[in-house]
């Protein structure tokens, strides 16, 4: 969150209860929204081990065959719970693309800025970020894909 806050960023922090593997949806309900609303910020990686974040709704999944095929790898795969925790410095569950350890491109769902409001994890477990599609893009600035399914 201290990133936001250094971009000036619009945003309100959202507390709520959740537990994996059902994260989305509890959240979903206690923040009485849609769970595609709700935004997963994956840590992924390519055939060379190189590190990617990946946007997608909370309903929906990553096509890993058609984001190899967009951005050029052979094989794209999750990254371990370890690996995640090491690349971006936030545990799994709780990672936000703002404030991580590693410079590193971020991949996101093109049809996420048709969505007026969405929610973030916010580094920590329990806290989510509220913000505008339009916020996450101008100051993200990720590349944007179609690659849910």
């Amino acid at each position: 969150m201290q990133d936001l806050q250094k971009q000036n960023s619009v945003f309100t922090v959202c507390s709520c209860q959740y537990t994996e593997p059902e994260a989305v949806q509890q959240a979903a309900a206690e923040l009485n929204v849609d769970p595609h609303c709700i935004i997963k910020t994956l840590v992924m990686e390519d055939e060379l081990g190189k590190p990617l974040l990946v946007l997608v709704p909370g309903d929906q999944d990553v096509s890993t065959e058609e984001l190899a095929a967009t951005i050029g790898a052979q094989e794209i795969s999750f990254c371990s719970p370890e690996l995640m925790e090491v690349h971006t410095g936030y545990e799994t569950g709780a990672i936000s693309p703002f404030g991580i350890q590693k410079v590193m491109p971020a991949f996101m769902e093109k049809s996420i800025a048709m969505l007026p409001e969405i929610y973030l994890g916010a580094g920590q477990r329990g806290l989510l970020v509220k913000m505008s599609s339009a916020e996450l893009i101008d100051k993200l600035k990720p590349f944007m894909v179609s690659i849910a399914k």
